[in-house]
Formats: C-alpha cells, structure tokens, sequence
C-alpha cells in the first residue's frame, strides 16, 4: 500500500473509531448543563421586580439567584436628569443598552451620549456615571455580572422618600464593593 492511500485509509478508520467517544463527550456537556440548577426563564416586559433606587426606577428581571449568580439584569427607566454620580466598582463589570431616550456617559475619563441601540461596557475597578439627558424618559437595559449587586440595590430602594442622605448611601454601597469619586 502506497503512503498516500494508507493516510486516506487509516485517517477514514480513525474518525470512525474516535466518533463515538466525541459523541459521548457532547452528549455528557449537553446533560450537565440540563441537570444544573438554573431554569429557563422567559421576562415579558411587563414583568420583573420594580424597584425604585434613589430616583432610578429599576425592574429588575433576572437576578443572581437565577442564574447562578453569573448575572443580573434589569431595565432602568428614569426621568430627563436623573443619573448615578462617578463611583467605581471592585466586583461587578457593567453593560448599558440604551433602549430609548438618551444617556451621558463617562467610562474612564470619556464622556459620550448614547442613543437607541448604543452600547457601553463599564469594567470593574473603572470609574463610569450616566445621566439621561434631553427632554424625555430613558429607558436602559443595564447588565452586571457577577451578580450580587442587586441586593445593595434592594438596600437602596427601602431608604425614605426625598433627597437620599449621601452618606447613608455611601455606606451602604460601600458595603457592596462600590465607591463614589
């Protein structure tokens, strides 16, 4: 048998005999991940856990607890100049989807405007603040994960009504990781 026909030949046998332990090892990925504990879940938007965090309305539809604290997710709908100061996180990277309306805002130094369907990617340890801007409601979907930051959220939305006590909300950010500068 020449060289040529012997690779072609024994290349053919290989993947025979190796193709019923890659289908095996496929099919033990695909179990594990049906066997963990995180469920499907479908979020109208009409649903979620509503919370009203210092003038930020948030509604809050998945959070740590379903998705194995990899990520939580909510959908900010906020009055024109309202916003979050400059701070900083130590434990959670940030995503901003801008839905509707517009959103100032700094990512490390620079400070842009999204519109509808603009992205921004905060890093943890990276300074960032928004404020919606112009003359109507915006309504942003912001991702953070790992997840956890919406328990300080919670914290948040059960202060009193009126202008917040910074230093109550200092303290309890700082509790979770986040630092105002």
């Amino acid at each position: 048998m020449d060289r040529k026909k012997f690779l072609k030949t024994s290349g053919i046998g290989l993947g025979l005999a190796l193709l019923p332990g890659v289908i095996k090892a496929q099919t033990s990925v695909i179990v594990n991940a049906s066997t963990s504990n995180i469920e499907p879940k479908i979020i109208k938007d009409s649903e979620g856990d509503v919370l009203n965090v210092i003038g930020d309305i948030q509604t809050h539809k998945l959070v740590g607890s379903e998705t194995n604290n990899q990520i939580v997710e909510w959908v900010d709908n906020v009055d024109p100049g309202v916003g979050i100061p400059p701070h900083i996180h130590t434990k959670e990277d940030e995503i901003f989807r801008v839905i509707k309306g517009k959103v100032e805002i700094m990512v490390g130094g620079n400070t842009t405007v999204l519109n509808e369907g603009d992205v921004a990617f905060a890093p943890k340890n990276i300074p960032h603040s928004w404020k919606v801007v112009g003359t109507e409601k915006a309504k942003m979907i912001t991702s953070a994960f790992p997840a956890g930051i919406e328990i300080m959220f919670k914290e948040l939305s059960e202060l009193p009504a009126g202008p917040p006590d910074f230093k109550i909300v200092s303290e309890i950010c700082g509790k979770h990781g986040i630092s105002f500068v």
